[in-house]
């Protein structure tokens, strides 16, 4: 066993082993050209191509496309380290989306946010602890009455164990593969996702008619506190770009050259005005246009102005809100969900802003692998959208029926149909 990694040299063998495959990938024609074609999208280079995405993280099938039964390490942190190159192996050599592989290894600050001084009781199916249904207890019931339990969240950093893991990946690594900080602290800065946590949905919603200034009151906490924990995180110098292949958005990626900003020199601390930011309400979909726009946008529109860019939305459908999301001054792509509008989203993105499309993963997960379904549906996009700037992306999949290469054949059909409809 080395000392200086804690594994044995069979594990060694196996985790270089992968890095260097790792690093071949990440000088492949193929991976340069997507790199490249990511780029010219986000700018809005007349020659971009639609881009293809698939997600396979949230697959609760016992045949996956990486199995546990695949992994050879034994040890736990050698372990995750292996089924995760595995993933980017699988990606580029048998799910062949657009995803990039980058020539580095990247571990995140090992930070601690705290609750709102009131904890919030989650109730879950077990087996299903992250992609099943979920039930909880808000604890604000009253806002007069139990406001004043919020507290503003308080973080810690703790150097000392980030720098000791990144020094023990670099021991594993050696001169194969760069170790690099970088990664993100929150998934999405939309508040309304905490806002139901701490007084419910359905009381969000009759709030904005019974105790208007209550509920404003709590999205003014939620805004303040979110800048609040961003502004720490600049002032500490943890925040890293997300400029590349970093999962930006409800699964799209980050590349652009207009982060960071023209200002930022090399050495700088990285700045919320130099990231990427996912905003979405998923859970106002509900809610009325004039009502988002009293009670929740205002709030968004706050915490979206303190960064670069912006990716709004996930599964709800923008369509009916869009005069408001698009005034949004950083807003640069938008999810059209399975539950869009296409034809009128596609009319109002043209070319302006990145046209993010989400297929219902309904149309590969069923017991039945429809391809021509699979092929109408992807040619409606492209007769809608096909003259937008264009990403698709497969995400939120629970279920392949058990059989994994439905997803790389779904990929192999967005391609041909990319390729039929552009001759």
């Amino acid at each position: 066993m080395s000392d200086e990694t804690g594994l044995s040299r069979d594990e060694l063998q196996v985790l270089r082993t992968l890095a260097r495959r790792k690093m071949e990938i990440a000088a492949d024609p193929v991976n340069l050209e997507r790199r490249e074609a990511w780029y010219k999208l986000d700018a809005g280079a007349p020659d971009s191509r639609p881009m293809v995405l698939a997600e396979f993280g949230s697959l609760t099938d016992v045949n996956k496309p990486v199995t546990e039964a695949s992994l050879q390490c034994r040890d736990p942190f050698a372990r995750e380290i292996e089924r995760g190159l595995r993933h980017e192996l699988y990606m580029f050599e048998v799910l062949k989306e657009d995803r990039v592989i980058e020539p580095y290894y990247a571990i995140n600050w090992q930070v601690s946010i705290s609750d709102y001084g009131i904890p919030v009781v989650q109730h879950r199916v077990e087996g299903y602890e992250t992609t099943g249904s979920r039930s909880w207890d808000p604890p604000i019931q009253d806002i007069d009455r139990d406001f004043e339990k919020l507290r503003p969240r308080t973080c810690t950093v703790n150097r000392e164990a980030t720098r000791a893991q990144q020094t023990r990946l670099e021991a594993i690594f050696k001169d194969i593969l760069p170790v690099t900080l970088r990664g993100s602290f929150w998934w999405s800065l939309g508040l309304t996702r905490v806002a139901i946590e701490l007084i419910g949905l359905e009381n969000l919603m009759l709030l904005m008619f019974d105790q208007p200034e209550g509920l404003h009151r709590v999205m003014a906490f939620l805004r303040d506190d979110a800048l609040a924990v961003a502004r720490w995180m600049e002032k500490e110098e943890l925040l890293t770009l997300n400029n590349r292949n970093d999962y930006i958005g409800s699964g799209s990626t980050g590349y652009t050259r207009d982060l960071p900003q023209p200002d930022w020199k090399a050495g700088m601390p990285i700045r919320t005005r130099d990231l990427w930011v996912l905003c979405e309400s998923q859970e106002t979909v509900g809610v009325g246009p004039d009502q988002f726009t009293e009670f929740i946008f205002p709030y968004q529109r706050s915490v979206v102005a303190e960064f670069g860019k912006c990716y709004y939305g996930c599964c709800e459908p923008v369509n009916s809100r869009w005069h408001i999301l698009k005034t949004l001054p950083n807003l640069a792509r938008v999810s059209i969900s399975p539950w869009a509008d296409e034809a009128i989203m596609a009319r109002e993105c043209a070319r302006r802003v990145v046209y993010s499309r989400k297929p219902s993963p309904t149309m590969i997960s069923t017991s039945r692998f429809d391809e021509d379904a699979i092929r109408a549906d992807l040619r409606k996009t492209l007769a809608l959208a096909g003259g937008c700037r264009l990403e698709i992306v497969m995400k939120d999949i629970h279920t392949l029926n058990n059989q994994p290469e439905r997803l790389p054949r779904w990929v192999e059909l967005a391609r041909e149909t990319i390729a039929e409809q552009r001759g």
